[in-house]
C-alpha cells in the first residue's frame, strides 16, 4: 500500500529547482509582455498604472479590443505574493483581447509590507475599480498565488463590491494555491508570515464559495506533485459545496509554461476561460 508523507516542504513547492532550463523565466516573458504593450499603446488600446489605491504598487493595466468590449477579463500575477509584478505578464492578455475582451492586470502590494488577507483586499479593490470602467461579463484568472487571489474573490467573505461579484461568469485558477497552510512550514514563511488563523480565513478550499460560481482550476502535468493536489484540492471541495467545477491537467507542461496559453486566442486555455 502506498504511503505518502512530506519530509522536505521547500522542495515540495519549490519550482525553479525542479524544472529544467528554469533560469529562462521570468525573462523569458520581459521582451514579449513589452513588445504587447508597445503595440497596443501605439494603437491607443493600452492604459498604464491606472490607480486603484494609495499605496505605490497600487496599479493596474487595462488593454482593449479593437472594438466595443464584450465583458472584462482580470489577471492577477504569481510569485508566491513575494515578487514580479504586472510589466511581466502584458503578453498574456494577447488572447482574450483577441476575442475581443478587456483586459486588467494589476500589481499589489508584495509581502512582508503586507500580509496575505492586505493582498486579498488590494485586489479586490483594483477588480472593483477595472469593472466600473467596463461593463458587461467578469472572468477571473492568476497564476500560482494570483491563482489563490482570483479563486478568493469568489468566496462568501470576498472583498468585491455585490454588484460586481454578481458580474463573475467564470473563474479560472492557474497552479493555484487554494490551501495556505502547507505554506507555514516553507521558508517563504519566514516572509508571508501566515498564522493558522490567516490560513484559515484566506484559503479558498476552507471557505465556502459564492452561490453561482464556476470555476475551473488548471495545472501542468509537469509541476510538482503539490500543485496538482492543490488543483485538484478546490475543485473536490468546491464540487461537495454547490459550485460548478472543473480540473484540468494539460499535459507536457510546467509551473512557468503552463500560462503561455493565455497569450494565444485560440488555445484551450484563453477559450475556457471566457467561454459561457
Amino acid at each position: 500500500m502506498p504511503r505518502h508523507r512530506i519530509a522536505d516542504w521547500d522542495n515540495a513547492y519549490a519550482n525553479g529547482a525542479n524544472i529544467a532550463g528554469s533560469d529562462r523565466w521570468p525573462a523569458a516573458w520581459t521582451e514579449p509582455a513589452q513588445a504587447f504593450r508597445d503595440a497596443l499603446s501605439a494603437e491607443g488600446r493600452a492604459h498604464i498604472d491606472i490607480a486603484y489605491g494609495d499605496r505605490p504598487r497600487n496599479r493596474f493595466d487595462l488593454f482593449l479590443p479593437d472594438a466595443a468590449p464584450k465583458g472584462l477579463v482580470v489577471f492577477i500575477h504569481g510569485g508566491y505574493w513575494l515578487e514580479s509584478n504586472k510589466s511581466g505578464w502584458s503578453h498574456l492578455a494577447r488572447g482574450a483581447v483577441g476575442n475581443g475582451f478587456a483586459v486588467a492586470m494589476p500589481s499589489y502590494t508584495l509581502c512582508p509590507d503586507i500580509r496575505i488577507a492586505g493582498i486579498v483586499r488590494e485586489i479586490g479593490a483594483a477588480i472593483d475599480k477595472a469593472a466600473a470602467m467596463v461593463g458587461g461579463p467578469l472572468m477571473l484568472t492568476g497564476h500560482s498565488a494570483g491563482g489563490h487571489l482570483a479563486s478568493r474573490m469568489v468566496t462568501t467573505s470576498t472583498p468585491l463590491a455585490t454588484d460586481v461579484a454578481k458580474r463573475i461568469r467564470h473563474v479560472v485558477s492557474i497552479s493555484g494555491l487554494h490551501d495556505l497552510r502547507p505554506l507555514m512550514f516553507t521558508g517563504h514563511n519566514a516572509a508571508l508570515a501566515i498564522d493558522e488563523a490567516e490560513a484559515l480565513a484566506e484559503s479558498p478550499a476552507l471557505l465556502r464559495p459564492m452561490d453561482g460560481v464556476r470555476i475551473t482550476c488548471w495545472v501542468g502535468g509537469g509541476e510538482r506533485s503539490e500543485f496538482l493536489r492543490q488543483n485538484a484540492l478546490l475543485a473536490n471541495i468546491w464540487t461537495g459545496l454547490g459550485a460548478t467545477t472543473s480540473a484540468v491537467v494539460e499535459p507536457d507542461r510546467h509551473h512557468y509554461d503552463i500560462v503561455d496559453g493565455l497569450a494565444d486566442p485560440a488555445h484551450a486555455l484563453t477559450r475556457t476561460l471566457i467561454s459561457e
